[in-house]
């Protein structure tokens, strides 16, 4: 298969859903998390979901990087947006997500804020070199996808001697996560979590590669497979799943060949290791403190630290109140189970992270219009 198309033919994906329905044992529950937001949105938009057996359920995990940052953090990057003389530059997704008193940063930009939206980290390099009189912070955020163009940009900013740049670092790493979740005592007991195997994600993937998931593909017996983002890669990827659990197997399997190879992007892991270094702790909204599940920014280049650069005040800001964006992200629950979905909480007037990102579990449920349906269908039977 060369083409997009072809990863989205009907008759490819009627053969996959008979080979599933046939393999997966009646008598099991496979419950499969998907751990990247494009792999949630692909399942809705497709309607994978209504191709698989009732006793194959897809378990949206943590895999949107602007849902999993807490809300203390965002109150930082306010903090920084309300110094004098700063611009603050963001990706999109960031500007709407709600922090402490339902301010946002697209509210703070109303206040008066310079706050801009940017496509890439050269973006902000380049209102950095036309605002030579102002300080430029970059809102870095995203799992291992994004973190080589902040380390590039730091060590452009270095050669260029552009000291009025400098980087606010929120990058996270998913295979931390992953491990968290399986290992996680308050995770297990209190929310009684199954996960019985992980699509392992796709674009994170092609720069770390397959090798980081086998250590807890091996320690804790659960399978992986690095799935790509059409219908038919996350339905090839389920069968994978579901045939490897079947006969007792728990190994990392690669059905994204076409992108994802077992080594990844050993250049860009250079340049992120050059640059950045693991944080011995970062709160992750949903999951909590996690060991080792995020970068900073090495002590050889502090000075494009904007941590160090500024007083920073801390924020122990919480959740909106009935709001179930972390148990979402822990796949405890779906959207459809928070109370204020579709309610109060809707595209337009987002509680949550997660109804704030293109990659939200919410924003798909929405998007969607999956729970219409069920809706329609409920009403139509009563």
């Amino acid at each position: 298969m060369k083409y997009v198309e072809e990863f989205r033919r009907s008759d490819l994906a009627r053969v996959l859903a008979d080979a599933i329905a046939r393999e997966a044992d009646t008598g099991c529950q496979y419950n499969l998390m998907e751990f990247c937001g494009g792999h949630t949105h692909a399942i809705f938009r497709y309607g994978v979901q209504d191709l698989m057996p009732g006793n194959v359920k897809f378990i949206h995990g943590p895999g949107c990087p602007v849902c999993v940052l807490p809300i203390p953090r965002i109150d930082n990057a306010i903090a920084l947006a309300r110094e004098p003389d700063v611009i603050l530059c963001s990706y999109g997704d960031m500007l709407r997500v709600p922090a402490s008193g339902r301010k946002s940063l697209l509210k703070v930009k109303a206040e008066g804020a310079d706050i801009r939206m940017v496509y890439s980290t050269q973006d902000a390099l380049k209102i950095a070199r036309d605002n030579p009189d102002r300080q430029v912070v970059f809102f870095a955020i995203g799992f291992e996808t994004t973190t080589p163009p902040t380390a590039v940009a730091i060590l452009q900013a270095k050669a260029g001697k552009l000291n009025n740049f400098s980087v606010f670092c929120n990058h996270v790493l998913t295979p931390a996560a992953i491990q968290n979740i399986l290992e996680s005592p308050e995770v297990r007991e209190m929310d009684r979590v199954s996960i019985d195997g992980f699509f392992g994600p796709s674009h994170v993937s092609s720069i770390i590669g397959t090798q980081p998931y086998e250590f807890f593909a091996e320690e804790f017996q659960k399978p992986v497979v690095i799935a790509g983002f059409e219908p038919l890669d996350v339905m090839q990827s389920a069968l994978m799943l579901i045939r490897q659990l079947n006969e007792g197997r728990h190994e990392v399997e690669n059905e994204y060949t076409r992108v994802v190879s077992r080594e990844g992007n050993v250049k860009a892991q250079m340049l992120v290791a050059q640059v950045l270094e693991l944080q011995r702790s970062f709160e992750w909204r949903g999951l909590g403190m996690v060991p080792y599940s995020a970068l900073q920014i090495k002590q050889a280049y502090a000075e494009f630290d904007a941590e160090k650069r500024f007083a920073i005040p801390v924020s122990q800001a919480t959740d909106v109140k009935g709001c179930e964006c972390p148990r979402i992200l822990r796949g405890v629950k779906k959207p459809t189970d928070c109370k204020l979905f579709g309610t109060i909480c809707t595209p337009e007037n987002p509680m949550g992270s997660c109804m704030v990102s293109s990659e939200g579990a919410c924003a798909a449920y929405w998007t969607y219009g999956r729970f219409r349906e069920k809706t329609a269908l409920e009403e139509t039977a009563a």
